[in-house]
């Protein structure tokens, strides 16, 4: 099980978009706990929703009455600031969303997004049941329904159960699962929102739904937070709480990138990017940050470059003009490249296409360094990703002796998928450094900045 840790999330609900904390499931005294930022009264429990990161934050500088109070990790939580306390992209749930998904293709973004929010769901029902396990009448008979069908079960196997003819049948059976029962489940949780931000909000502070991105999280002179204290709360994906801030309604795709886009102009474009089974990639080394493009053959990576090389551009709108040009490459022959050729939809790459191979080697820095137990061996999973893959197309044999299942860098792969939680320790870390470092090195020199 991950240490204790403590994310922001958004909830879109009747479009009212409104901000608080979830504490995910951690061990104490050998006792699983999981709480939201709330509290319970009596019977009644509820979940304290803000409407931005900038009043969450001011609150939890000056509130202990509440259900995270006694969290291992709030002491830090209660110091850091709005942009800190802003949710990233895998934190937000629409609940007012659930049925256009549903009505999508089932690709992978449709599947994790839904998978996601009824998780979400399921979770706040646990969290705010106050009745007593003999008692025979449920808060929340709905999400317990919806929880116990098995095509909501499917959801978490991913996008794989959703493939061919059976798989089409499976994915509208979800949809019919939820016209049956998403109201019901709304409704009952809906009792135990509380959106006056535990009495320092009005209802009309709260931005619909099509405003609630573009939250800055500014804030009054009087209300200005602190400088955010430099301890990290991990997330359950293992990036920290600083590494999650957004401005603006724009997100920065990776530190030391030049891509920016809105959210909703990467869903957009990964609509186009998805059919033709080629996607845009991030990658950013000690060298510099740039974009590609990616597609399997057969489950083995192809990249846009030719012999071994990776062709990378400083921005998408570079990336696109070469595209459209003539020069000849690796991906050249796959069937969909007239489609990529001609497109007018930027190649912005989604957030599980981001490989910031440096951000790694800084976290088992840091761990080194005295930061242990605060960064799981998930860390690793997204990097070392990106890493075989390059490695892959590359033919980088340095890279794929590092990751050997007898390698210390392979082992702590191979326990990134297995236990994922675990969090890395300090001696752990100082031997992966090094070996980090000297797979980057291999990747680097595959890699082609174009003009």
């Amino acid at each position: 099980m991950a240490r204790p840790s403590i994310v922001p999330i958004s909830l879109t609900v009747d479009d009212r978009t409104g901000y608080t904390l979830w504490a995910p499931p951690w061990e104490e005294d050998g006792e699983e706990w999981q709480a939201f930022l709330g509290t319970t009264e009596g019977d009644v429990a509820t979940v304290h929703l803000f409407p931005t990161p900038a009043k969450l934050a001011a609150f939890c500088r000056t509130s202990t009455d509440h259900d995270l109070a006694d969290h291992p990790v709030w002491p830090v939580v209660a110091g850091l600031g709005a942009p800190d306390l802003t949710p990233d992209d895998d934190h937000r749930y629409d609940l007012d969303g659930v049925y256009d998904i549903a009505a999508e293709d089932p690709d992978r973004w449709a599947v994790e997004e839904l998978a996601a929010t009824v998780d979400i769901v399921t979770r706040l029902a646990e969290c705010l049941d106050t009745t007593d396990e003999d008692d025979d009448d449920e808060q929340f008979e709905a999400v317990a329904e919806l929880a116990g069908k098995p095509e909501i079960g499917s959801l978490g196997l991913g996008v794989e159960a959703f493939a061919g003819r059976s798989g089409e049948d499976a994915w509208i059976g979800v949809g019919s699962v939820l016209d049956e029962l998403w109201e019901d489940v709304v409704e009952e949780l809906s009792e135990h929102f509380d959106w006056t931000g535990a009495g320092t909000a009005t209802i009309e502070e709260y931005p619909p739904a099509s405003e609630a991105g573009e939250d800055t999280g500014d804030v009054d002179e009087d209300d200005a937070t602190p400088e955010p204290l430099d301890v990290a709360v991990t997330e359950p994906g293992g990036a920290t709480a600083a590494a999650v801030a957004t401005g603006a309604g724009v997100r920065a795709i990776a530190r030391g990138s030049r891509v920016t886009a809105s959210p909703a102009a990467v869903a957009a474009a990964a609509e186009f990017w998805e059919a033709v089974g080629i996607l845009p990639v991030e990658i950013v080394v000690p060298e510099g940050a740039g974009v590609t493009l990616r597609c399997y053959v057969e489950d083995v990576a192809r990249f846009l470059g030719r012999d071994g090389e990776v062709f990378l551009f400083d921005t998408p709108a570079d990336l696109a003009r070469f595209c459209a040009g003539n020069e000849q490459h690796d991906l050249t022959e796959i069937a969909s490249w007239p489609e990529v050729a001609d497109t007018d939809t930027l190649p912005l790459p989604a957030e599980q296409d981001r490989y910031d191979l440096t951000e790694l080697s800084e976290v088992l820095t840091e761990v080194a360094d005295g930061a242990a137990g605060l960064v799981p061996h998930r860390a690793l999973v997204q990097p070392v990703e990106g890493v075989r893959d390059l490695a892959e197309y590359a033919d980088l044999t340095r890279v794929e002796e590092l990751l050997a299942p007898g390698m210390p860098l392979g082992r702590a792969v191979a326990r990134a998928d297995r236990e994922p939680g675990t969090p890395l320790d300090a001696a752990e870390a100082a031997q992966l450094r090094p070996l980090w470092d000297d797979a980057v090195v291999a990747v680097s020199g595959a890699l082609v900045f174009r003009d």
